[in-house]
């Protein structure tokens, strides 16, 4: 494969450039993609991809329990190779039309059992010195934080590229829809896949009781357009929601990485909640803040016509 045929194949994998940022577009998506090339040669599944990059990423997190540079090295580079098979397995199933429900379930929880496995090996290695305070600041950051964090940034991606692309170019679920699912499934037959969906009912209602104006706002597209959004308020919307993007890729995985490289280099581990519970909380808020006012906006322009009307 030529160089320009590459990069042509990287750009077709992305899911968008308004949504993807810079370390993704030049480092994390073109290894994925290698990955993804022979993956496909060897007739990988991407559910498969998914299962190897979280034990990689729980490996990662075992690296950050010794007080040793290079076992921590090593653990950073674990975490970098997990989030190149993250970035593989959607690659690949967009390259082979293997997209499942299930592998759906398991790009979104892989980050988060590898940040598990992080915070569970720093609590045990600072144990000794903190006691239960660690793992009490682990709890907030993660828990409270990080997961609230995540899944809000994972929301406003899948719904910007719901405007930009409309539901095909979208993975942005229902909670509605995917209780509906979970119903229709029996713990007799379908055990495995009922676990996965019980796990991702409770995902997709945690994300949208946290935006009651978002929700009310594509409630209301739904009754007015159904599928079909009219393309001049596509275009608004995008051009209102992509400012935030760049907020929604901090509060993903590489300022993440970042800040935890550089905390336990300086052999501080501890400073990476603080980074979490302190600064990626006011981006939160304030991320969240900016979006619910443009649905708010949007919601109301729309209500104001059929009230004229």
């Amino acid at each position: 494969m030529d160089k320009e045929s590459f990069k042509r194949g990287v750009e077709a994998s992305l899911k968008s450039r308004d949504t993807e940022e810079f370390i993704d577009i030049h480092f994390h998506r073109p290894l994925g993609y290698l990955w993804a090339l022979l993956f496909k040669r060897m007739g990988v599944h991407p559910n498969t991809v998914s299962i190897a990059s979280i034990f990689i990423g729980v490996a990662s997190g075992w690296m950050f329990y010794y007080d040793n540079l290079w076992l921590n090295a090593l653990g950073m580079f674990l975490l970098v190779w997990a989030d190149t098979f993250d970035s593989a397995d959607g690659q690949l199933a967009r390259m082979t039309n293997k997209k499942t429900a299930v592998g759906r379930m398991l790009d979104g929880f892989s980050s988060e059992l590898w940040f598990v496995s992080i915070y569970a090996f720093i609590c045990l290695r600072l144990t000794p010195e903190w006691g239960i305070w660690i793992w009490i600041l682990a709890a907030v950051s993660g828990l409270i934080c990080h997961a609230k964090q995540a899944a809000l940034a994972d929301y406003y991606r899948n719904m910007h590229l719901l405007f930009l692309k409309g539901k095909s170019g979208s993975e942005l679920d229902n909670y509605e829809t995917e209780k509906q699912k979970y119903n229709s499934l029996t713990w007799k037959n379908d055990f495995s896949a009922k676990l996965f969906q019980f796990f991702y009912v409770n995902y997709t209602h945690s994300q949208e009781q946290m935006i009651p104006k978002c929700q009310r706002f594509l409630t209301l597209l739904n009754t007015k357009y159904g599928e079909e959004l009219p393309q001049s308020l596509r275009d608004e919307f995008r051009q209102m929601s992509k400012p935030l993007m760049k907020y929604t890729n901090i509060l993903s995985f590489n300022t993440r990485a970042i800040a935890l490289f550089v905390s336990i280099f300086m052999k501080m581990p501890w400073l990476y909640f603080i980074f979490e519970i302190v600064v990626l909380n006011v981006l939160f808020f304030y991320m969240r803040y900016r979006h619910e006012t443009i649905c708010k906006t949007l919601y109301e322009q729309l209500t104001s016509v059929d009230g004229e009307k």
